[in-house]
């Protein structure tokens, strides 16, 4: 693995970090093939349950590598229709983001499950003032996220958006201290590592694949991907708690 793309594991918990921090870990094509097959990694390791996605040196991701593309590189989008993520992961990935996450850095943010930032961290397309277009999913997810009023505004103003403005509209989920998002995601991240995973998993790749679909349709295939969890996951959870787990706030 290229030495800007690092992976580190503690127990489930995989963290990947983008490490191009003299350039605000802005992505070239070596970085963009390395934390793909990062990703990837991750999918196929069974004992990874949960991913934090970081940037070292104080910012998350300041999207495309522009130096690299003013040379006369071809981009390849990352997180576009052919990009290596085009699809949800198929296992939880959390963004822990500090400083900026800015156009195709938004777009990486915006690929993730959820979104820990800090207080002083920011979201902006700022590749707007550049003539660069957005082709890594962000005029398509930050829509459907925030709604398309303010993405409209966000992508045709290039401005920058406060983490707890963001937090109000839905785009960043929390907001920690400065200098504790890494922290903040593990830690979230180790929880969710403890849930029974098959039910977990389900509810969110329901969440996803109702995208579209009327509301029967979506019902049904929510009923669908519940029923592996209920066979194996749910009578267990049911005898533990009717045993007495989770009693005054305790997790099971």
């Amino acid at each position: 693995m290229t030495e800007k793309i690092l992976i580190e594991k503690n127990g489930a918990v995989t963290t990947i970090i983008i490490n191009r921090p003299a350039v605000r870990n802005a992505l070239d094509r070596e970085a963009t093939t390395a934390l793909g097959e990062a990703l990837q990694a991750f999918e196929r390791d069974d004992s990874a349950r949960v991913a934090v996605l970081w940037g070292a040196g104080g910012s998350f991701c300041a999207g495309a590598d522009l130096k690299e593309l003013a040379s006369g590189v071809e981009y390849d989008a990352w997180a576009g229709v052919d990009g290596p993520l085009s699809k949800p992961a198929r296992k939880p990935v959390i963004a822990a983001i500090a400083g900026h996450a800015c156009a195709g850095g938004l777009g990486l943010a915006l690929w993730c499950d959820i979104r820990v930032a800090e207080e002083s961290a920011s979201f902006a397309v700022l590749s707007r003032r550049w003539g660069v277009p957005m082709s890594d999913g962000t005029t398509v997810r930050l829509p459907r996220l925030i709604g398309t009023s303010q993405a409209l505004d966000m992508l045709l103003t290039a401005r920058m958006v406060t983490a707890r403005e963001a937090m109000q509209m839905g785009l960043a989920t929390r907001v920690v201290p400065d200098g504790s998002a890494r922290d903040a995601a593990e830690s979230l991240a180790a929880t969710m590592a403890t849930f029974p995973q098959i039910a977990m998993n389900s509810d969110r790749e329901s969440v996803y694949k109702q995208e579209g679909h009327g509301i029967h349709d979506a019902l049904a295939l929510e009923a669908e991907l519940a029923e592996q969890a209920k066979r194996i996951e749910a009578k267990a959870g049911a005898a533990r708690f009717s045993a007495g787990s989770g009693r005054h706030g305790a997790v099971a």
